[in-house]
């Protein structure tokens, strides 16, 4: 367990050094939940909102706070994991169950892993071909190679500050998308807390609310809250980094309702008052240029390139961990098993990729393949946590692992019933 903590913490005395808590200290605890909040608003994410804001209007704001709740309470719990125990999600079934076992749920995992950054890298593609008319494959490639020289030239801490950096770049663009339309803001309030079930939105209802929770996020999540780690035998730090991992979490996942609830405003405020359906990421960028005028579409634009840039990375971290946790070892970014997890999920998705002809159809498969892995993922880690052997007296009371258990079972309706819509 202590093993890892050299790998983040270089040339510090254990013994001698404590962080201290209170103040602006807490400022340097943020950043871990932000890496999350980039698979909250990946490029998948985009065109559910904005199909919800342009068939339906504001009515369907009460997804974003929902789905929300639900992320904050299973992020919260996998990052408890982490924290903990010193162990990411992957690490910790390898050590606590049957080999067998361990190994077929963490290569379910990694196939999950590698259709995340299918997804991602389509995203960023289809952003290139919007700004430059870059064909999405060439585009692909391009991602792909710019995420890994990311990767593999930058420390996490340093990854970390690029992600914030793109997160606040995307919620600029959005700001800016906002102040060009006029929102019904008494509409928006009340649909934010008001659920409502138009007919036909039951699809659409199913990809918010079944997509928000991914799998790679759980397994990252649990590995990038132990860069904030020290001293794991002092029980009062251990207390104390849990309620600022609370804090993180929380901040990190509003911001993430933000800009998921400004996609459905501005798709509100545009596409459904003219009457348009958007059904697909391109088509939202040149509608928007006549309506809002031509920088509104480079702004929409270049905002998609920062997520799919940015969750591709947090996918090929994701990965790296699951992989490295095969072999009983954390992520870093220096070792061969986390630079091979990271390699395989982006050199498969990219050869796809290359395979498809249709870029919608790819990222409808892609989910598929998260709604069959993700309540796999989800149940796996709720009986790590609420296991005593695993967790100690930090496992979950009885009260929160049947919260969680009833989150992880709405989650997979969810996905169920959106795995079946898309077959049919």
């Amino acid at each position: 367990m202590f093993n890892r903590l050299s790998k983040y913490i270089k040339n510090i005395d254990r013994k001698d050094y404590r962080p201290i808590f209170g103040g602006l200290e807490i400022l340097k605890y943020l950043g871990p939940g932000l890496l999350v909040t980039v698979g909250f608003i990946d490029p998948g994410n985009w065109a559910s909102n904005l199909g919800a804001g342009a068939q339906f209007g504001y009515v369907l704001l009460w997804m974003v706070t929902l789905s929300t709740i639900m992320l904050i309470l299973l992020q919260h719990n996998v990052a408890h994991l982490g924290i903990a125990t010193g162990l990411c999600l992957s690490e910790a079934a390898t050590k606590y169950m049957k080999p067998g076992y361990s190994i077929t749920i963490l290569i379910t995992a990694i196939i999950a892993s590698i259709s995340t950054s299918l997804a991602e890298i389509l995203g960023g593609a289809i952003a290139l071909n919007m700004l430059l008319a870059i064909p999405i494959r060439a585009g692909a490639v391009l991602v792909v190679i710019f995420v890994l020289i990311m990767l593999f030239t930058n420390g996490y801490r340093m990854i970390e500050k690029w992600i914030i950096a793109f997160v606040s770049v995307i919620g600029l663009s959005f700001l800016y998308e906002l102040s060009l339309v006029n929102i019904d803001w008494h509409s928006a309030i009340q649909s934010w807390v008001t659920p409502c079930f138009p007919k036909g939105s039951m699809v659409i209802i199913m990809s918010v609310l079944g997509a928000v929770v991914m799998p790679h996020n759980l397994f990252l999540h649990s590995e990038i809250i132990q860069s904030r780690q020290w001293n794991l035998q002092d029980e009062k730090t251990i207390k104390k980094r849990l309620n600022y991992e609370f804090l993180d979490t929380i901040i990190s996942m509003i911001i993430g309702w933000a800009i998921n609830s400004a996609m459905i405003l501005l798709a509100a405020a545009t596409f459904y008052k003219a009457g348009m359906e958007v059904t697909e990421l391109q088509q939202a960028k040149s509608l928007l240029s006549p309506l809002l005028g031509i920088h509104a579409g480079v702004v929409f634009a270049v905002a998609l390139l920062f997520s799919g840039i940015a969750s591709t990375i947090t996918s090929g971290m994701a990965a790296g961990s699951i992989f490295s946790g095969i072999f009983s070892e954390p992520y870093d970014i220096k070792d061969n098993h986390s630079r091979l997890g990271i390699t395989i999920s982006f050199i498969v998705a990219l050869l796809i990729i290359f395979f498809i002809s249709n870029p919608f159809n790819g990222l409808i498969y892609s989910q598929m393949i998260l709604s069959i892995q993700l309540p796999i993922t989800i149940f796996v880690q709720v009986w790590l946590t609420s296991s005593e052997k695993v967790m100690g007296k930090y496992k979950n009371s009885k009260f929160y692992a049947a919260s969680l258990y009833l989150v992880g079972a709405i989650v997979t309706g969810l996905n169920v019933a959106l795995f079946v819509s898309l077959l049919n």
